[in-house]
């Protein structure tokens, strides 16, 4: 063996020793650390019985919930760790989203079909706009000022948060559940599970722009975006799986099976990981190898029915909302950090 060789040779090993090192201690951190870590639970107050959507304010260090059960909107102080004010007359709270811009806070109404608005600083009733009916999910644009709302008979209100009027009511195939924006594309994913497929709204037109047909599994109930890869993320319940679809074309990438009773999905782009509340009693957290290739990295255990949650990219926290337990004053919030 010359020495030129020779040197290569004892390089060669030189790397792949650090290499298979660096695996192997990569590999021994991650097996010792949970991908999520309870930290807090912050008590509310109110009955025993499911709650609803949540959202996080993270820059004012607050959390909104609608209190179905309890017909509330609650307010929570996250750096104190306490319910800071229940909003009674909240009838069948279902959806609320926050406008940081502007400071408002938009609560949806199963019951008559109401989206309230709130002033960010006081609570206090800014506004109130009727839709046909069981008013749900809800989004804010903050590049449009926009609020989607999605409600009986089978459509998405559109309402322009400064005048807050109702700029527009799309027409969809049946009923929308969860529902994510675009930031970079005037485009919206709408999951219709009565059709069983996820609808792409061109925000720009307010109109339907193509149709994505979920075939793995059904009862498609929350959607996530992974917007760099063009990937949609669909929760379903029947046949509990986590699908992967194309958002170009809508072709199904992957799937994979998942606790039952999904409700809240949220894709952690810092991680690569997805994190998905479902009802069974855990919380599952999905590990994205590439944009083609998921595996499941944990499930946690939770209780059953606790299937809400809000994650928050800026902190690395997740909120998960927990219904009213034996002994128990109220239903609360349990917080997860992921590392």
């Amino acid at each position: 063996m010359s020495q030129q060789c020779g040197r290569g040779w004892w390089a060669f090993v030189f790397v792949a020793a650090a290499v298979c090192h660096w695996q192997l201690a990569a590999s021994d951190a991650a097996a010792g650390e949970p991908p999520l870590k309870l930290v807090q639970t912050i008590d509310l107050l109110g009955k025993a019985g499911k709650l609803d959507h949540l959202v996080v304010d993270s820059k004012g260090q607050r959390l909104f919930l609608a209190n179905k059960i309890n017909n509330t909107f609650d307010i929570v102080d996250l750096k104190a760790g306490k319910l800071l004010k229940q909003v009674s007359g909240q009838a069948g709270a279902q959806g609320v989203a926050y406008a940081a811009d502007l400071d408002r806070i938009f609560v949806a109404l199963g019951s008559g079909g109401f989206c309230n608005i709130f002033d960010g600083k006081d609570y206090k009733l800014v506004k109130t706009v009727k839709f046909m009916d069981d008013a749900d999910n809800v989004r804010y644009n903050p590049r449009t000022n926009r609020v989607y709302v999605a409600h009986a008979e089978n459509a998405l209100g559109v309402i322009d948060a400064k005048p807050y009027k109702i700029k527009a009511d799309i027409k969809l195939p049946g009923t929308a559940e969860a529902f994510q924006l675009e930031e970079g594309r005037p485009r919206l994913y709408v999951n219709v599970p009565s059709t069983n497929e996820v609808v792409v709204i061109d925000t720009d037109k307010n109109e339907i722009a193509n149709r994505y047909a979920v075939k793995s599994a059904g009862a498609n109930q929350c959607l996530a975006v992974d917007e760099p890869n063009h990937r949609l993320f669909i929760g379903c319940r029947t046949k509990p799986m986590l699908v992967v679809m194309d958002s170009d074309t809508g072709k199904e990438i992957a799937s994979l099976a998942i606790p039952a009773d999904i409700d809240d999905l949220f894709f952690d782009a810092k991680r690569k990981r997805l994190y998905a509340s479902c009802g069974e009693g855990f919380l599952a957290v999905i590990r994205q190898l590439d944009k083609d290739r998921y595996e499941m990295q944990d499930k946690i255990a939770t209780v059953k029915d606790a299937r809400t949650c809000s994650f928050d990219a800026d902190t690395g926290r997740l909120y998960l909302a927990v219904p009213r337990q034996p002994n128990k004053k109220g239903p609360e919030i349990r917080v997860y950090q992921a590392p």
